[in-house]
């Protein structure tokens, strides 16, 4: 992908704030922000900052187009150099709406026979693709020690709910059965994801387990969104001002999920299989979520229903982070010390290869 000149200089302007001793970032951040208890780290009030300078935004002018693009050229920006050695291999996952394309991303010296994650990006089901999450998957593959298969499933409005939903559990059906041709061992497939992609690998997880036979023994889920019914307080506490806003989950939601979608479905809320008693005997799962995220409360509701329902989980609130922690990396040091935990945490539960 040819990067545009313009994005060019902003990723040069990003890069040398961030190079700047810490009290001219903080002189350019602004004073500290503290809200609901919590401290806003200067990482994230400084890209903040500069995206408000640059008027960036999940959902731009124009809609889905132009949203899109924004978040093609979001990770020349904050994602860093590329991470290497990964080799990659692009992959066609065969299923009856046509065949969805993957890449395969393998660390350096990896053996085969090790564990792999099926990943699915997050944009809101809207946006996004595995190029705006290259350097995410590239860097949980390196740090866990494990491959990754990251998914390109379809994205609405084109294809609405549950299309991804379809997609996302054919790619961990495809992964189980070609495991070998992977180089992978079918016994260790975690399924994981970010933001929408956390929904999809939560709702993936339910649906593979309530149907008997092969599902993910483990569950990476980096600030889900799991409850389309209901607004918690975080979505009016952090609903303006941190990036994914509270008007930005709505316009995404009703791209995906447009009426008469029913929004209490499990397959669009998975929280709510709770209420069914559908939970139990799910896969371990680390649950990350941040402080300063409108959707940090559903996220750390469902961790707290999947341990009510006798599941291993692990919550990991990162309290002075927005939502998208994981896409920051190249940045900072704060959003790859709080990836870094997720890694390791999948690392030890696929086992390093």
């Amino acid at each position: 992908m040819t990067i545009p000149p313009p994005v060019r200089i902003q990723s040069a302007v990003v890069r040398a704030a961030y190079a700047l001793p810490e009290r001219l970032r903080r002189a350019i951040a602004g004073p500290p922000v503290v809200r609901d208890g919590q401290t806003l780290a200067l990482d994230a009030q400084l890209i903040l900052k500069l995206q408000r300078m640059s008027k960036a935004a999940l959902v731009m002018p124009g809609g889905v187009g132009p949203s899109r693009t924004a978040m093609e050229h979001a990770r020349h920006l904050v994602g860093g150099a590329t991470i290497e050695p990964v080799a990659v291999r692009s992959i066609g996952i065969p299923q009856e709406q046509g065949e969805l394309a993957a890449t395969l991303y393998t660390p350096g010296g990896l053996a085969a026979g090790s564990g792999l994650l099926v990943y699915l990006h997050g944009g809101g089901w809207v946006v996004g693709s595995r190029a705006s999450h290259d350097h995410v998957a590239r860097f949980l593959a390196q740090r866990a020690r494990v491959r990754v298969l990251s998914v390109e499933y379809r994205l609405a409005p084109e294809q609405v709910f549950p299309a991804a939903v379809d997609d996302a559990l054919a790619a961990f059906d495809y992964a189980y059965a070609k495991a070998a041709d992977l180089g992978a061992d079918p016994e260790r497939i975690a399924i994981g994801g970010d933001s929408a992609g956390g929904n999809l690998a939560a709702v993936t997880a339910q649906s593979a387990v309530r149907r008997g036979g092969p599902a993910p023994v483990f569950q990476l889920l980096l600030y889900p969104a799991v409850d389309a019914s209901v607004r918690r307080p975080s979505r009016e506490l952090f609903g303006d001002g941190f990036f994914l806003t509270d008007a930005d989950m709505d316009w995404f939601l009703d791209q995906y999920a447009p009426e008469p979608a029913d929004r209490t479905d499990p397959r669009l809320s998975p929280l709510l299989a709770a209420d069914l008693g559908d939970l139990a005997g799910l896969p371990p799962a680390y649950v990350g979520t941040a402080g300063f995220d409108p959707l940090r409360d559903e996220g750390e509701a469902y961790a707290e229903a999947l341990r009510a329902a006798g599941v291993a989980v692990r919550l990991s609130r990162q309290p002075d982070l927005i939502h998208g922690y994981a896409n920051y990396i190249g940045v900072g040091h704060r959003f790859r010390e709080a990836t870094a935990e997720a890694a390791e945490a999948l690392r030890k539960a696929l086992g390093a290869g």
